[in-house]
């Protein structure tokens, strides 16, 4: 087995790559591929690794030899997947690898917000503290989340984690159904439609899949039904809310403060509606919700676990 990895650069620094290296005898790296490159890239090798590199059914059938697609992800958008399963190409991606971290993320974003933490922070280095008539400064709110009502909207491991977390701050959690998804009581949860639940929430972090349903399923109508002093964060996908009526809602002060890891399209290389800049109680992170060292490591030694196990399977199959 042969096996290339072709961005290797956007699983970041401080991690190596030798257990996937010892998968296969034969490994070979490129740290960046451009569409262009691709063909080149995998012709003559049996798994191809990729995190964002698009893979198409051209490029499947040029390579009959491709035998394995791993993912250094969650999501398999960028693999034409019903192209995949009619070549008879197996493909492999890995889950769960950033639940700690991405959990400290949505809390740091949501404990930001509610106190206020970077205007403070900026108030402090613009001199106004040094100003101050009195012994602190409290030009801007800060909102104690004991007592608030947290939403969730995607409860799989990343959801439950978060729920987990929240009662420790004081707050309730209710789980919402991610459009076209069932409502009603499943598992031991109670899952609210959407029009009930976006006007009870305080706090609303979403976890769910972008797909044809929930593409924009927070748009003008369902952010109009949020309290005008919600929180709204997001580290799951862009899509899933319609950007330029959040920047408008923020703007009119119709919500009371966002927090997002994703947008759109990344990188935001034509720009978006969250980073025009006079945005209020905004804080946009470049998709690092997931980037701890030891979350990167860990990804990658699932992905060399999905490549091992594939390879023995091949390797054990008795030919007809």
């Amino acid at each position: 087995m042969k096996a290339v990895i072709l961005d290797a650069d956007s699983l970041g620094s401080e991690i190596t790559l030798q257990s996937i290296e010892q998968s296969v005898p034969e490994f070979t790296q490129h740290n960046h591929t451009s569409p262009e490159q691709v063909d080149e890239r995998i012709q003559g090798y049996d798994v191809v690794i990729v995190n964002k590199v698009v893979l198409n059914e051209r490029h499947m059938i040029e390579n009959p030899q491709l035998k394995l697609i791993a993912v250094t992800a969650t999501g398999t958008n960028n693999i034409d997947m019903a192209a995949a399963e009619k070549h008879g190409i197996e493909v492999r991606n890995v889950a769960h690898y950033g639940t700690a971290t991405i959990v400290q993320h949505v809390y740091s974003l949501l404990l930001a917000l509610s106190n206020n933490l970077l205007s403070y922070v900026d108030a402090v280095e613009d001199g106004h503290w040094h100003q101050s008539q009195t012994f602190c400064l409290m030009d801007f709110p800060i909102r104690e989340l004991a007592g608030r009502k947290m939403g969730i909207i995607g409860f799989g491991e990343l959801g439950k984690a978060v729920a987990k977390v929240a009662p420790a701050f004081g707050m309730d959690v209710l789980v919402g159904a991610r459009p076209g998804g069932k409502t009603g009581h499943h598992d031991g949860v109670e899952y609210l439609p959407l029009d009930e639940l976006l006007p009870q929430v305080d706090v609303l972090s979403l976890h769910c899949l972008l797909s044809d349903e929930t593409h924009n399923m927070l748009n003008a109508e369902t952010l109009s039904m949020m309290k005008p002093d919600a929180i709204l964060i997001n580290t799951a996908r862009g899509g899933l809310v319609n950007e330029q009526a959040l920047a408008e809602a923020l703007k009119e002060g119709r919500l009371g403060g966002a927090g997002f890891d994703v947008l759109t399209t990344e990188p935001p290389v034509e720009g978006n509606p969250l980073l025009q800049g006079d945005i209020p109680n905004l804080i946009v992170t470049p998709h690092c919700a997931w980037a701890s060292r030891e979350a990167r490591q860990r990804l990658i030694d699932m992905t060399a676990d999905n490549i091992r196990r594939f390879v023995e399977h091949q390797q054990t199959r008795v030919p007809l």
